[in-house]
């Protein structure tokens, strides 16, 4: 059983940078391909973006190229979420989530272990 926690969120203006992190624990962490997602109030949760196992492989959601930067630290079982550039729109609780793929992996289905979450507001 994998748990995940993830840490990094706040309030912070438009045009602000925010570096989100995940921990990863009772799992092989480099046997996961990791992911983000976000869930903004009223709307569905939405795929951000995802590293493959190695973190070779990244793919984003394209409201977010650009701006985010998904990278992975095998050894300190951690991933992160760089954002830069922050919107109004960016207003949401960030999950990261699991998947026992190579990855890496945009479809929400595919994630096995998901953290509590972590809320990121953007302000103008």
């Amino acid at each position: 059983q994998v748990q995940l926690v993830e840490s990094g969120g706040g309030l912070v203006q438009a045009g602000d940078s925010l570096r989100l992190s995940c921990v990863a624990s009772g799992g092989a962490f480099s046997s996961y391909a990791m992911g983000w997602f976000r869930q903004a109030p009223e709307k569905e949760r939405e795929f951000v973006a995802a590293t493959s196992r190695s973190g070779g492989g990244r793919d984003y959601a394209d409201s977010v190229k650009g701006r985010f930067t998904i990278y992975r630290d095998n050894d300190k079982n951690t991933v992160y979420l760089q954002m830069n550039s922050l919107k109004l729109e960016d207003t949401a609780v960030y999950y990261c989530a699991a998947a026992t793929w190579y990855g890496p992996v945009i479809r929400s289905y595919e994630y096995n272990y998901w953290g509590q979450g972590t809320q990121v507001t953007v302000s103008s």
